[in-house]
């Protein structure tokens, strides 16, 4: 099993390596690649030390796999080399998310759409995985009318850059800013960039993201996307408006039966999910799970995940691991 890891100098890169390793995936040959300034360098992998090299030379040895994290323009120009010569790509960026012809995979969700015949697969943005991972099954049970999300989220989510500039700010030291504010005791209601109709990017993403996974564009979807000082992970207040009427036991029932959804939900004792509790981790949490009190049929929740791993690097293994297991590859 040949793995190219393609951006494996970057934060996410970084964090496939850590996964692929921790996870045990059956690498018999790995590939480390990143930009021209990195070939030559070193990454480690099982205490061991791999040369990265060009995308050329990646391509020409076609790998099994090649798991991309190295942003939209570099996936679109050489992820379909990688799939001329037969590897399957596995995709970090936006670059293939909304393409009617590319699948967009939560494992745990929907990687039973996935055949032999796909050559270049979607991972989804790290907010939306962790948002499907809850809708997903909900959805199954009670029908998804309107869903409502605000999201806290991390600097780790800009990459080194912006943790570099909070940790600058924390110290009171000197850093590049990543942001047009300082994000040290700020919340920025601003990830990624403005679209014409005064959306972020990231807020599109997750509007248009979850109907592609769950099959289903019957539902409506609206988001604000906030950046917050934090560095563990992911956070997520979610409003969902459901076609039927549900209880909450059954919904903790539910959601706790679902593998890789953590329920912490227990205020009596103060316990809920927290970036702080997420990180390192690779599931998803949920919690402070109640009835809105102002409408029918509606919830509110708050979902915590790290997003560098289950948000990006764990989902793109797990993806790997089910083209294994169903003899995808």
């Amino acid at each position: 099993m040949k793995v190219a890891v393609v951006g494996s100098t970057g934060m996410v890169g970084q964090v496939m390596l850590k996964v692929l390793e921790e996870r045990n995936f059956p690498v018999t040959e790995l590939i480390p690649v990143a930009s021209e300034k990195s070939v030559g360098k070193k990454v480690k992998y099982k205490q061991k030390e791999f040369t990265i090299v060009s995308m050329k030379d990646a391509i020409a040895a076609k790998p099994d796999i090649a798991i991309f994290s190295a942003g939209g323009s570099t996936s679109l120009e050489f992820a379909p080399l990688f799939a001329e010569v037969g590897t399957t790509v596995i995709d970090n960026s936006s670059a293939w998310r909304m393409d009617p012809d590319k699948k967009l995979i939560v494992p745990e969700i929907n990687a039973d759409v996935l055949t032999n015949e796909d050559k270049i697969i979607a991972n989804p943005n790290c907010s939306t995985i962790q948002l499907v991972m809850v809708l997903g099954p909900l959805n199954k049970k009670y029908d998804l009318k309107r869903v409502i999300v605000s999201t806290y989220q991390s600097v780790t989510g800009t990459g080194k850059a912006a943790v570099d500039q909070l940790n600058g700010e924390i110290s009171g030291n000197d850093a590049a800013k990543v942001y047009p504010y300082q994000i040290f005791k700020n919340a920025l209601p601003h990830c990624d960039v403005f679209a014409d109709d005064d959306y972020t990017k990231e807020e599109i993403k997750l509007m248009k993201e979850p109907k592609k996974i769950l099959g289903d564009d019957t539902f409506n979807l609206t988001a604000t996307a906030v950046r917050v000082p934090v560095q563990g992970g992911h956070s997520e207040s979610v409003n969902i408006e459901f076609e039927n009427e549900f209880e909450l036991d059954e919904v903790r029932k539910i959601l706790s039966e679902t593998p890789g959804v953590v329920v912490m939900d227990d205020v009596k004792n103060n316990h809920y999910p927290m970036p702080l509790y997420s990180e390192g981790k690779d599931e998803v949490f949920v919690g402070r799970i109640r009835r809105d009190l102002s409408q029918p049929k509606t919830l509110n929740l708050w979902i915590v995940a790290d997003n560098l791993r289950k948000g990006a690097a764990t989902n793109a293994v797990q993806i790997a691991e089910y083209l294994v297991a169903n003899n995808l590859v």
